[in-house]
């Protein structure tokens, strides 16, 4: 591999159609988007913190996801943090590998309007999905979108015309982008041999005439007059008027402007999270970003009428979680509970409020079941689909699943989700209550058992466990399983043998481990373990110097250590299937992602969104988090259920970035092993080497599935086609197709494809969304195909978003009723009070929320008879100023600023206040004036009613001019000189200063 090869790879960069990164100077789509979510993230947590009455510092530049997330207090939500950034940058720069000629999808070929529905149309579906909690659509979209702001930017001529800040129309449903050339207008001359500077007519600039280059393998598409994309392989900018004008990176043919045109992207993607904040609340963002406390808690609980005495251990062990971590940073982060029986299944309940969890779980009553299994995979499959990646996921039976079809679907969302998923299964003899009659429980013993192993490899490939345990002892065996809700839970060792056998396992421990636990479920079960100082300890005496404790419960025995670094020894003696796990808590571990260079036109690597290929080598990307010091040495692929293992060739790319070479992969299933070193804080005694493993187990294919996200937005009442295609390095024959989906809508798809060996072959699924669907639900359609036998499969995971038709784009309106004040010299012993009442306009959505954004006052919301919302806030006259945020039904955002100044003492006053690169307007920052910027749909407005000069806000050695605050109300849109809050699209562009230093 070529080293330009490994820095497109590193970057995920496809290469010549967007920015670039081939200069180490130039900045690509997925720098572009992390500096502006980092940005906008930063500005939500203070935002927070301010409104909750707590401090806020914000972490150095340039930010990262570490200092971000240390900054915003969810540092143990890290791993989320950073896998939902790679989202949305891979969601981005896969336009350019799935979609390299689709000209909207650039804003090239003049296709502006065309492009600014894409960026519109997303926004609305992102709007509606994050306000169903649907986040991961929600980024996905984000990133779809993003690619589409940003390009408009690199490939128009909106930077050449002199514009100094982002076009807000673009984000604007019914506002015009511009003024875009007529198809039969000149826009370009021919460039000067290789300079390119002034190609563009004088009249088009003057004239502030859009345009954009056309770009096509095509020398002859271009119309006669226009504009060029420019570089290889655009065959248009070969014919007249030759050359180019895009900005992708310092050595496009518009190369000069690269860094105008990067820097204006980042404020514009910063622009559009605004909006995206302020429809969904800064609680919600951050939510959506992968920011929050602890591990979410979700329950699949068969309701059946033999399952009462499950039921009220549910509800004891929920009343306990809550209590114990409400309030600390392992408190989860939303709760999840899907209830089971036959023929139903689901509801989904989704609540960040632990009461209204309570209240769910308490009315969960056990009844009916007449035949022995139950929908328990429907149940999951709808809880894999409904709650965050990377959940830990607890499913109560006593019966066998009757929907064992399921199975292969089931296993592909956990492997997309990374998902681990705990059995608790109480009816161990396979006895249910209600079930009389002696035949009929010998029929259910038998379908127990195998049902005992489905959950069994459903639990082993999740990399969770499946506990048999009685009845009496299942709130015993909860409690441990969810005594740890932390989101910094690590593996360090997991293995599963079926049948059993004498093995011995060695796992080494670094000092960043805390709380280090070994299960180990099975019957007949010995070890021996031997910690790193050489003490021998077994199950039969399991207490020792550096044992804590250890318990039995059912078929799970749970032995806690205590962190001694070292490599610890553990052997197995058990001839009964058995699994291993041993996890920890720290802030070091690991992601992941197989890749693939991209057959499309422009090369480039591509990630892996199901099975590796099969038979071959492979590529895996690894980023390593969670210490500065810390470096990978080895990346294994270790078998599931045995000894064998791949090692592949680690090559460092900067950045905690690893690209690892395998020569094969395992045709069985396999985890993922890295180890390292760690010399952070390391001890003289310890070697400082750590290892981490994946929980999930994967397996390789030598099939490949893909679906068209080309449209993935759908209407309700409308039926909808979805194209697959399925293709083969093996062997052909008749391949079975299995579509299914998480909201149980009847699909309409071939059962069965022909396919030729090493061939493929297309299909379509066609999906009828419901009239009465709400908008913003998410229908996840898994489409799996089978070799023949059955034993090769592999599958594609796709989330279409339900959008009902939007008709409105006009905010709410604030109108104040009244602002009083009693403030005197001292502020802390006064108050002062303002009304609003919020209404839409007459034919619009509705008011859907009012929320507060800066003050630490009191709120009370109130809807009057008309249906109008009634606003009352009351603080101390220490907090001067208040922000609430009105949302409608479908996301239109109207911010209401109100500042009480006058009589209030210098405390209370704007004195200098630095708050590390968040700036007011007007700044300069390295000959790029920014100026208030009006986002999407939000409008905010300042009626002054008396007016006191404030002291300078200091920002980064950045002094803006005094500002005049005034009692004020609400006005015409944003200015950065009254609320910092939108400080964020500012600071975008102090970005700049950072390129300067750099180039």
């Amino acid at each position: 591999m070529t080293a330009l090869a490994v820095l497109c790879l590193l970057l995920l960069q496809t290469g010549v159609h967007s920015f670039g990164i081939f200069n180490g100077k130039s900045l690509s789509h997925q720098a572009i988007t992390e500096r502006a979510v980092l940005n906008v993230t930063v500005q939500v947590c203070r935002s927070l913190a301010l409104s909750e009455g707590r401090d806020f510092t914000f972490p150095r530049q340039p930010f990262t996801a570490s200092s971000v997330a240390a900054a915003c207090g969810a540092s143990k939500s890290l791993k989320s943090f950073i896998k939902t950034i790679q989202r949305i940058q891979r969601k981005n720069w896969q336009t350019d590998i799935k979609y390299a000629l689709s000209a909207r999808r650039h804003c090239d070929n003049e296709e502006l309007d065309e492009g600014k529905k894409i960026v519109t149309d997303g926004l609305s579906a992102v709007k509606a999905s994050s306000k169903q909690q649907n986040f991961v659509s929600a980024t996905s979209s984000l990133g779809r979108i993003f690619h589409t702001l940003q390009d408009f930017y690199s490939h128009s001529n909106w930077v050449e015309i002199g514009h100094k800040f982002p076009n807000t129309n673009l984000i604007k449903a019914n506002a015009r982008v511009g003024n875009i050339a007529a198809k039969t207008r000149a826009t370009c001359h021919s460039c000067n041999g290789n300079d390119c500077r002034n190609n563009i007519r004088s009249d088009i600039l003057e004239n502030n005439i859009l345009t954009s280059g056309y770009f096509s393998v095509n020398p002859f598409s271009k119309p006669s007059g226009k504009c060029s994309h420019g570089g290889v392989p655009d065959s248009t900018s070969l014919v007249e008027p030759k050359g180019g004008i895009n900005k992708d990176t310092l050595d496009s043919s518009h190369g000069h402007l690269h860094s105008q045109a990067a820097n204006m992207a980042i404020a514009a993607t910063s622009e559009l999270l605004e909006d995206v904040r302020s429809a969904a609340g800064d609680k919600a963002f951050l939510d959506m970003m992968g920011l929050f406390k602890g591990k979410p808690l979700c329950f699949v609980v068969d309701t059946t009428g033999s399952m009462g005495d499950d039921i009220a251990a549910v509800k004891q062990v929920t009343a306990s979680i809550i209590d114990s971590k409400l309030g600390t940073s392992d408190e989860p982060s939303v709760y999840v509970l899907v209830p089971f029986s036959d023929p139903e299944f689901g509801p989904l309940i989704r609540t960040t409020d632990p009461e209204i969890f309570k209240a769910y779980i308490n009315s969960l009553r056990a009844a009916g079941g007449g035949d022995i299994p139950e929908l328990s995979l429907s149940g999951l499959q709808l809880a894999l689909t409904g709650a965050p990646p990377n959940s830990e996921i607890f499913v109560f039976t006593d019966a066998p699943a009757k929907d064992r079809h399921l199975r292969n679907p089931v296993i592909a969302l956990i492997e997309q989700t990374k998902s681990v998923v705990n059995f608790m299964i109480t009816n161990v003899l396979g006895i249910r209550q209600q079930t009389p009659g002696e035949g009929k429980q010998q029929q259910s013993y038998r379908m127990a058992r195998a049902d005992g192993q489905l959950y069994r490899d459903l639990a082993q490939t999740s990399g969770g466990q499946a506990v048999q345990v009685s009845k009496s002892n299942l709130l015993e065996a909860i409690n441990i399983l969810t005594e740890s809700t932390s989101s910094s839970l690590v593996t360090l060792l997991q293995v599963s043998r079926n049948p059993g056998k004498t093995e011995n396992f060695t796992f080494s421990v670094d000092e960043s481990v805390r709380n280090l636990t070994i299960y180990i479920t099975g019957s007949n079960v010995e070890f021996t373990l031997i910690d790193p100082s050489g003490v021998v300890q077994n199950d039969v005496n399991a207490t020792g110097s550096s044992v804590i404790s250890s318990q039995m419960i059912g078929n799970l025995h749970t032995v806690k250590l205590l962190t001694l670094a070292g490599v610890w020894e553990i052997g197995i003696v058990s001839k009964n299937s058995y699994s291993l796990k041993v996890v920890g808590e720290s802030s070091i571990d690991f992601l992941f992602d197989f890749i693939v260079e991209s057959d499309g036109p422009f090369g480039g690597f591509d990630v892996i969104d199901n099975r590796p290929t099969a038979g071959g080598n492979a590529s895996l990307l690894v980023t390593l988090f969670g210490s500065d010091s810390a470096t990978v040495s080895e990346v294994i692929l270790v078998e599931s259920s045995g000894s064998g293992q791949v090692n592949g060739t680690v090559e460092a790319q900067g950045g905690g970035e690893y690209i690892v070479h395998f020569d094969r992969i395992p045709s069985v299933e396999f985890v993922v092993l890295v180890k390292g070193q760690n010399s952070d804080g390391v001890s003289r005694a310890s070697s400082g080497i750590f290892q981490r493993q994946s929980a999930t187990s994967l397996r390789a294919s030598v099939l490949t599935v893909t679906v068209d996200e080309l449209d993935i937005v759908l209407e309700p009442g409308t039926k909808n086609s979805v194209l697959f295609s399925v293709m083969t390095t093996g062997a052909g024959g008749r391949f079975t197709i299995q579509a299914t989906n998480n909201q149980n809508l009847p699909l309409s798809y071939p059962t069965n494809l022909l396919l030729s060996a090493g061939g493929s072959a297309n299909g379509t699924v066609d999906v009828t969304v419901p009239a009465d669907t709400p908008s913003g639900t998410v229908i996840t359609l898994t489409v799996e195909a089978a070799a023949p036998g059955g034993a090769d499969t592999n599958y594609a995971v796709l989330h279409l978003t339900v959008l009902s038709k939007v008709t409105d784009f006009t905010p709410p309106v604030c109108q104040l009723l009244s602002l009083q004040s009693n403030c005197s010299d001292n502020c802390s012993q006064s108050t002062w009070e303002v009304s609003v009442q919020v209404t839409d306009a007459a034919n619009g959505t509705g008011v859907d929320s009012v929320s507060l954004r800066e003050g630490s006052g009191t709120m009370n919301i109130t809807t009057a008879a008309d249906n109008t919302t009634l606003v009352s806030y009351v603080a101390s006259c220490c907090s001067p100023d208040v922000q609430l945020v009105a949302v409608d039904q479908v996301g239109n955002v109207r911010i209401c600023s109100y500042s009480v100044r006058a009589n209030v003492t210098e405390a209370a006053t704007t004195s200098p206040v630095t708050t590390s690169n968040v700036t007011t307007s007007p700044v300069t920052t390295s000959n790029v004036t920014t100026s208030p910027v009006t986002t999407s749909n939000v409008t905010t407005s300042n009626v002054t009613t008396s007016n006191v000069t404030t002291s300078p806000v200091t920002t980064s050695n950045v002094t803006t001019s005094p500002v005049t605050t005034a009692v004020t109300a609400s006005s015409t849109r944003v200015d950065f000189s009254v609320s910092l809050c939108f400080g964020f699209s500012v600071l975008s562009f102090l970005l700049y200063i950072q390129l300067e230093d750099l180039l």
